[in-house]
């Protein structure tokens, strides 16, 4: 399983639900106990938690540090686990969900198997299409160089991570049945004013630290170019933060992501 550090998560998942309505198909408000599998920093723990009202809500994750940060920020219980070896007995949580947790798993369908075995009632995937992202900027190279590294990144990571339609088939092969899917656009916008993560953002493009957090799949896939690659970043994000000063630069990013709910038969 592909890991990620509790920074990263949190930048990655900003505003990710300013709109909620993509979740209507889990019936939060009807829910006794939620497990969030690969809870991570715990973004999306809280939403559960926010949604399910009196519901017991737990986060589960492989990673203890990871575990530390979403207990400190969520003050919800949280359990060291494997995906696809939960410590939950059968039929545990009434709901058993996950955010962007199968696309960095190498069988995601072990995963939605246990999940299926530990759900009293329903499971649900939120999970982006990697390979559907749109990206609009004011610095013109900024989009290509962005559409390079997107498709060097998906050459070169070694797990699913444009799942689209295939979540469904996952769902159903695991015998889940029932199985719906929406798509739930997240929308981030950088323009003026801008603030204290937009000009972090900014610098990570510029010092080619955003780069490097995906360096190791980027590299599998260009290899030797990598350099020259991290070079016209580098200077693209110099770009970036010119623009800034001058209050001049936007930018727009929609990355869709998928929401499947499956149902145990009874």
């Amino acid at each position: 399983m592909r890991r990620f550090s509790a920074d990263y998560l949190r930048r990655t998942r900003a505003g990710l639900w300013s709109s909620r309505a993509a979740l209507d198909a889990l019936d939060l408000p009807d829910r006794d106990r939620v497990l969030d599998v690969g809870c991570g920093s715990g973004e999306f723990t809280r939403v559960l938690d926010e949604e399910a009202g009196d519901a017991e809500v737990i986060g589960v994750d492989a990673d203890p540090e990871l575990l530390v940060a979403a207990r400190e920020e969520t003050g919800l219980p949280v359990v060291a686990g494997d995906a696809t070896r939960l410590p939950f007995g059968d039929g545990a949580a009434d709901l058993v969900a996950c955010q962007a947790l199968l696309v960095n798993l190498p069988r995601p369908d072990a995963a939605v198997r246990e999940f299926h075995r530990v759900a009293a009632d329903a499971v649900a995937a939120v999970e982006p299409d990697n390979a559907d992202v749109a990206v609009e900027s004011t610095v013109d190279r900024e989009v290509d160089l962005e559409r390079r590294v997107r498709e060097a990144y998906l050459e070169g990571v070694e797990t699913d991570v444009a799942l689209g339609d295939r979540t469904v088939e996952a769902f159903e092969a695991a015998g889940l049945v029932g199985v719906t899917t929406r798509r739930h656009y997240h929308r981030k916008v950088i323009e003026p004013p801008y603030d204290e993560g937009d000009l972090q953002d900014a610098t990570r493009k510029a010092t080619g630290a955003g780069l490097a957090d995906h360096e190791t799949e980027l590299k599998r896939a260009v290899g030797d170019e990598y350099d020259d690659l991290r070079a016209a970043w580098r200077e693209m994000g110099r770009e970036v933060v010119a623009a800034m000063r001058a209050g001049t630069y936007r930018r727009a990013e929609v990355v869709p992501f998928d929401v499947t709910v499956g149902h145990v038969p009874e």
